[in-house]
């Protein structure tokens, strides 16, 4: 009997215990963008909140304390300094270093690129009627970005630029031709920059395969498995594609996907686990765009 309380205490011991780490918050901490008002952010950041809120686990979600550019804030995820989750478009090099949630945040549409162009350069811009004319144009990137890697390989004129900023500067002065950019990011960035004569072009689709992802640190298993769990669960119960809706079926009915030419071209860094036969995780463009 002695033998068989100490077995009993022990175990309400372990569950009590069990019970108060349970019900610590996690701190979740994602970089804090270059503005207050970065639309960029608005998104992302919100369905972070959902993945986490329906794992069922308390946490605590937060920027860090500077200022982060994609670049370093996914070398500060790898160090395990500063942020413990950074969204951004996965590459095979990324997946190596990174743990992926492979969970495509914006439903592929990520890879549909638009042209941000000069006002002055439209009506040519509508002269391009094959991928062989659009390569002899060059276009910005940002000098790390995985979309740099992806052009370059098929062909096409890039040049590299050090700050996201940057790139906005030199399109207006006309040091490369057009800067592409996809249907989520575009419409805001014509918004805020179209004092220097920066617009969106109607007449082209750039398009290919990838994945933008939450990654987390590699030895981060727990974060990594909550929100596989939490996002998970809102696919199912429909809450993941409200949410993706809510904020960008007035992008896709401003894009007139439909009419504009679309040039396809591969991806050559996209990870051979990335779920692509996975029809619960990709937008289908002709049900959603008009």
């Amino acid at each position: 009997m002695p033998r068989l309380l100490k077995i009993s205490f022990s175990l309400v011991l372990g569950l009590l215990c069990c019970a108060s780490h349970a019900s610590e918050k996690i701190d979740v901490i994602y970089p804090r963008p270059v503005t207050s008002d970065d639309q960029r952010t608005a998104y992302p950041s919100k369905l972070l909140s959902l993945g986490l809120e329906k794992s069922g686990a308390p946490y605590h979600l937060t920027t860090s304390d500077s200022v982060m550019l994609q670049g370093r804030a996914l070398k500060m995820l790898a160090a395990g300094e500063q942020v413990n989750v950074v969204w951004s478009m996965t590459s095979k090099e990324r997946e190596q270093e990174l743990q992926p949630i492979r969970i495509p945040i914006y439903k592929g549409l990520i890879g549909w690129r638009l042209p941000l162009v000069n006002d002055d350069r439209v009506i040519f811009f509508q002269t391009v009627e094959t991928l062989p004319q659009l390569k002899l144009l060059t276009a910005g990137q940002g000098h790390d970005w995985p979309d740099t890697a992806i052009l370059k390989q098929n062909g096409f004129k890039v040049l590299g630029v050090a700050s996201y900023e940057g790139l906005f500067r030199m399109l207006a002065l006309h040091r490369f031709d057009y800067f592409p950019r996809s249907i989520v990011e575009i419409w805001a960035e014509a918004e805020t920059h179209a004092k220097r004569g920066i617009v969106v072009e109607p007449s082209i689709i750039i398009k290919y395969p990838t994945a933008f992802y939450y990654f987390v640190n590699k030895k981060d298993r727990d974060l990594a498995y909550l929100l596989t769990k939490g996002l998970n669960i809102a696919i199912e119960d429909g809450s993941f594609d409200k949410l993706f809706l809510e904020y960008h079926q007035a992008l896709l009915d401003k894009a007139k996907l439909k009419k504009r030419k679309v040039f396809e071209i591969g991806n050559p860094i996209l990870p051979k686990e990335t779920p692509l036969d996975d029809k619960r995780l990709w937008l289908d463009i002709n049900e959603y765009s008009k």
